[in-house]
């Protein structure tokens, strides 16, 4: 389907300026505006040479110094960090004992990893319905959801909202059940003052480092936890099930060069030079996480009032470090579907992006017996949404361009 120019008297939307160059003086290849862009300069450049020229490419120092930064940002006691967040879902599963006759609950609106952990560890997701505000899981379906067989929630702090965790938290302590958050979109979040990955009731906290989130190691993930014995399984996971602590060999010896598989793992790790990446990245946190809410609030400012435009709330308790700016049309007031808005966008050099499809949509899911009509809030709220650019680099000119083009487009479908 070939998106068309919108035909009207107004003046037509100014193409964005190309991204500036930020590491090496690489040019914009393009003027198109995308959704999600990572922000690399000279700093990051330079953690990543020094890196490269260290003794160590993989199992080095970065590693560890990388994790410990993340305990200090996070307020958690332990990090592990792992080759992307998928990975971090898993081995937080893993770590979990969760297993065949399992049942653990999450939400539809989220990407595949955070239920396909799930099946990986031989267990039943099961998806509870979003509120229709917040978009965030709803803890009154998570309630309805639970059975003798659930073992575990893992609730996604959407677009980097947080969720409602003192719900959260009392289901699973009335339930004796175990959070896993899939904090993915979160870094830099706090609730109620303190940051999501030291939230008290947490077993886990998953994190995800790809390049269109708010730092990134390229691809990386992490886990962090309070709990030392949870952290002894996270590090043992991520690489093979090995260990080389004596403390824990079935049949330990003073020979230097034995180790032991106790579990069956993966080689999940991350490598030193991503670490440096993301060391360096980090550093830069504060000043990512005011920019971004920069963004946001600017957004809600200029389009709260625009007729056939729904924004997402956001709850009192969430200090946000928002990944995505997810916008509603309301075909009930614009004549047009979501993807002639879509496509309308494209036609002013705005790349939007649809997050999410529903989980359980995929033919994957479907195969194994998952229905449509499952979480009515969720499939409703896939119809209509879609997420305008939201990146650090994004420059107010260019936002200036995504917001001309909003109030345009949804100006000429106006009913």
């Amino acid at each position: 389907m070939a998106a068309k120019k919108i035909v009207t008297d107004k003046p037509k939307t100014k193409k964005a300026p190309a991204l500036a160059a930020v590491a090496g003086g690489i040019p914009a290849s393009d003027e198109m505006i995308y959704y999600g862009h990572q922000y690399i300069d000279y700093a990051d450049v330079k953690a990543v040479s020094e890196a490269l020229r260290s003794p160590y490419l993989t199992d080095g120092p970065g590693v560890e110094a990388v994790e410990k930064k993340l305990c200090e940002i996070t307020g958690a006691k332990y990090a592990v960090v792992v080759s992307n967040c998928t990975a971090a879902l898993h081995i937080a599963c893993m770590a979990a004992g969760i297993g065949p006759g399992d049942e653990v609950i999450t939400t539809p609106i989220t990407f595949a990893a955070s239920a396909n952990c799930i099946l990986y560890c031989g267990a039943t997701p099961v998806f509870a319905d979003i509120d229709p505000e917040t978009y965030n899981i709803d803890p009154k379906s998570v309630e309805a959801c639970i059975t003798e067989k659930t073992k575990a929630i893992i609730p996604v702090h959407y677009t980097g909202q947080a969720f409602d965790h003192d719900a959260l938290r009392e289901i699973c302590e009335k339930h004796n059940l175990i959070m896993i958050q899939d904090a993915a979109h979160a870094i830099g979040t706090k609730y109620k003052g303190q940051p999501v990955g030291s939230l008290a009731g947490a077993a886990m906290t998953c994190f995800s480092f790809h390049p269109v989130k708010t730092v990134t190691a390229g691809e990386g993930g992490a886990v962090t936890t309070d709990d030392k014995a949870l952290y002894e399984l996270l590090i043992r996971a991520r690489s093979h099930g090995i260990t080389h602590d004596r403390e824990f060999m079935a049949h330990p010896t003073d020979d230097p060069w034995y180790y032991e598989e106790l579990e069956l793992g993966y080689n999940y790790r991350m490598t030193d030079f991503q670490a440096a990446l993301l060391s360096s990245q980090l550093n830069k946190l504060p000043l990512f996480s005011e920019r971004r809410k920069e963004l946001t609030k600017r957004y809600n400012k200029e389009l709260a009032k625009v007729p056939g435009i729904i924004l997402q709330k956001e709850p009192e308790e969430s200090d946000t470090t928002r990944h995505l700016y997810i916008l509603q049309i309301d075909t009930d007031k614009l004549s047009c579907t979501r993807r002639e808005f879509f496509d309308a966008m494209m036609a002013e050099h705005i790349r939007c992006q649809v997050h999410y499809i529903p989980v359980y949509f995929h033919p994957y899911y479907e195969k194994l017996g998952y229905k449509r009509g499952l979480c009515p809030n969720a499939e409703h709220l896939y119809e209509r949404i879609m997420s305008l650019p939201l990146y650090y680099g994004l420059t107010d000119a260019q936002q200036s361009c995504v917001i001309e083009a909003v109030k345009k487009v949804a100006g000429y479908y106006r009913k």
